[in-house]
């Protein structure tokens, strides 16, 4: 039987334990396990590194709400990316990412993948052409977000997907901004999804997460390798509340997408807003690829203003949007990029502009978002 989202949501990976039958998977708070004779643990488990019964159910849900066959969930989305790199590529190799990426991920490949041999290039994915040019023979990855931090830039998944296969390079989506309630990458054409459960995945603010979904079981036993030979692995009781967060996905991305929307309007007709970003309104650039492959536009919202003092003080006089970095949360936040996440983009062909301000909008009653905007920007 084929279910829906958010039944799938609630139910894979979590059938009632079948000694007691709660309803809730139990939290198995262990390193270790009894095995039942030498070379002969019980059920397959022997270390909790490696594989532990929490994890695995935030996995198998994970998997099936991404419509991949094998998920695995890390102590960072930073975690599941640095792992991916390792398993995918080899010094030497060369990766396309967005010239407008998280600083996270800009840092990762600049500071970290760089000094191992790893070279990249940054181009505008939304060009398909500016894409293909930046594609070199010792290509192996086309590493994609959409809609992009904090730009909220998009990209065709389908259509870079054929482009990286047509140079026996993988596709790589970040789907953090949209998670797998708006948008299937792997059924796009896309070989690995990646996510940073932190953000709408878990949707509570209170554990740190990461994520990679595949469908090619080769490259799923190099990644697995690569997490327990790595070992970048959230506990148990993270794994427990990403899980938590993910049953009620479906309806939270709702209200959050409800309440972009509406404060997307508004802003674009307030006299102090220079620009909007977001993919819902009819004239961002991006705005028919995103309707053709999200279901609806996501709950992230950026703008410009005058300039840089400006933006700074917008996010200063703010009370109900807390100033904060992250994203995803029912609370609304507000923050700088330029000054807070992308800082390590300062400098750079990344760089982001100092006159932009990000809104991860919540699930408050968006009366009273519009009203803590309008006092902010007065």
């Amino acid at each position: 039987m084929t279910y829906g989202f958010d039944t799938l949501a609630i139910h894979a990976g979590q059938d009632p334990d079948p000694r007691t039958g709660a309803v809730v998977p139990p939290i198995f708070q262990t390193s270790t396990y009894a095995q039942d004779a030498v070379g002969a643990p019980r059920l397959g488990y022997e270390y909790s590194r490696t594989t532990n019964p929490t994890r695995d159910a935030l996995q198998d849900c994970l998997a099936s709400l991404e419509g991949g066959r094998t998920g695995l969930a890390f102590a960072s989305g930073l975690a599941a990316e640095d792992t991916l790199l390792r398993a995918a590529c080899r010094p030497g190799d060369h990766v396309v990412i967005p010239n407008d990426a998280y600083g996270g991920t800009f840092r990762l490949f600049s500071k970290v993948a760089e000094r191992w041999g790893l070279t990249w290039t940054a181009a505008h994915l939304s060009n398909v052409d500016e894409t293909r040019r930046a594609i070199r023979d010792n290509t192996r990855l086309i590493w994609v977000e959409t809609p992009t931090n904090p730009l909220l830039g998009i990209a065709d998944i389908a259509t870079l997907a054929q482009v990286a296969h047509e140079r026996d390079a993988l596709l790589v989506v970040d789907n953090t901004f949209a998670s797998p309630y708006l948008q299937q990458p792997l059924a796009l054409g896309a070989d690995v999804v990646v996510h940073s459960t932190t953000k709408y995945v878990g949707g509570h603010s209170d554990v740190v997460g990461g994520a990679l979904v595949v469908n090619d079981d080769e490259l799923a036993a190099s990644l697995r390798f690569h997490q327990n030979a790595m070992g970048a692995v959230g506990g148990p009781f993270d794994a427990w509340l990403t899980l938590r967060g993910l049953r009620t996905l479906g309806v939270r991305m709702e209200r959050h997408c409800d309440n972009a929307e509406r404060i997307a309007e508004y802003l674009s007709r307030h006299p102090k807003v220079s620009s909007v970003l977001y993919p819902g309104l009819p004239e961002h650039p991006g705005h028919e690829t995103a309707a053709k492959q999200m279901r609806r536009f996501g709950g992230m919202v950026s703008f410009r203003v005058t300039d840089e003092d400006t933006a700074v003080a917008v996010c200063n006089r703010a009370r109900l949007f807390i100033l904060g970095e992250s994203l995803g949360g029912v609370e609304s936040l507000i923050e700088h990029p330029h000054r807070m996440t992308h800082a390590s983009a300062a400098g750079s062909a990344l760089e982001v502009p100092g006159d932009l301000v990000r809104l991860s909008v919540g699930i408050e009653t968006v009366d009273d978002l519009l009203a803590d905007l309008e006092q902010a920007l007065a």
